[in-house]
């Protein structure tokens, strides 16, 4: 459900005093922009405002571009100004279904953070297979299940639906937490063991995995932010799991935990 703000409410209604401001199907106002509309003194609707014949080209715009109030909407949606396109404009990529963004909205700057990590984690599976044979496939497997859950993370996001509370590496959040600030405790490893090239490929790889992950965090952080408040907690708080998890890695690594016996 995505939410109109006040501050998305001011762009669209900066030059213009409608009688009636009409929310989109599948849209809610948030407390500060149905205050907004009452202190214009503009009433509120829901659904599609009334039909009015579509001009050829709309004053002002330009051709095959259509106002929310058009009587017959386009194939596409603006995510944040409601307006219609009967064409998907160059600079412009799908949020979800039919609704279009600018391609550097935060959203999918997030995204394009999250397919490049998944890549990475392809990469060293790839190159680990390939070069470091005294490494158990342990190691291939826990980033197999890292990448599970970013493809699943993507799903959720695109598709807009709640992400499950999913174990990473069959650790709970608590457990992840724990082993992550006392690595010592439970594998021998000082805190956070900045890399070496002498500590070899794997270490380097898991570690570039690492930043990646803070990299993606941060893109989260900001894709989901409206105002003061975060749409998707579900998704900043995994990444913040994520976070943990590689360190948690790079410590059983160190500690030869996916040594090959023998």
């Amino acid at each position: 459900m995505k939410v109109i703000t006040e501050s998305i409410l001011r762009d669209q209604l900066r030059a213009s005093q409608p009688e009636t401001y009409y929310i989109p199907e599948g849209k809610i106002l948030s407390p500060a922009a149905r205050e907004y509309l009452q202190q214009r003194k503009i009433a509120i609707g829901k659904g599609s405002a009334p039909s009015t014949p579509v001009p050829a080209t709309p004053p002002g715009g330009q051709s095959g571009v259509a106002t929310p109030s058009s009587a017959t909407p386009g194939r596409f949606v603006d995510f944040e100004t409601g307006s219609f396109y009967l064409e998907k404009p160059e600079h412009m990529t799908h949020l979800h279904g039919n609704v279009l963004v600018p391609k550097n909205h935060p959203r999918i700057v997030f995204r394009g953070k999250l397919d490049s990590l998944q890549a990475q984690i392809v990469l060293a599976q790839a190159i680990l297979a390939e070069t470091a044979p005294r490494e158990s496939p342990k190691l291939i497997e826990d980033l197999g299940g890292i990448l599970l859950i970013l493809r699943e993370i993507m799903r959720c996001d695109v598709q807009e639906v709640p992400l499950e509370n999913l174990s990473i590496l069959g650790l709970d959040h608590a457990q992840l937490r724990e082993r992550s600030h006392y690595p010592e405790k439970f594998f021998g490893i000082k805190q956070m063991v900045l890399p070496e090239y002498t500590m070899g490929r794997a270490y380097a790889l898991l570690n570039q995995i690492r930043t990646a992950v803070r990299e993606t965090e941060t893109a989260a952080v900001d894709a989901y932010r409206e105002g003061t408040r975060y749409t998707r907690a579900d998704i900043v708080e995994t990444f913040n799991r994520l976070s943990s998890a590689l360190h948690i890695v790079m410590c059983m690594y160190l500690a030869g935990n996916y040594r090959k016996e023998g």
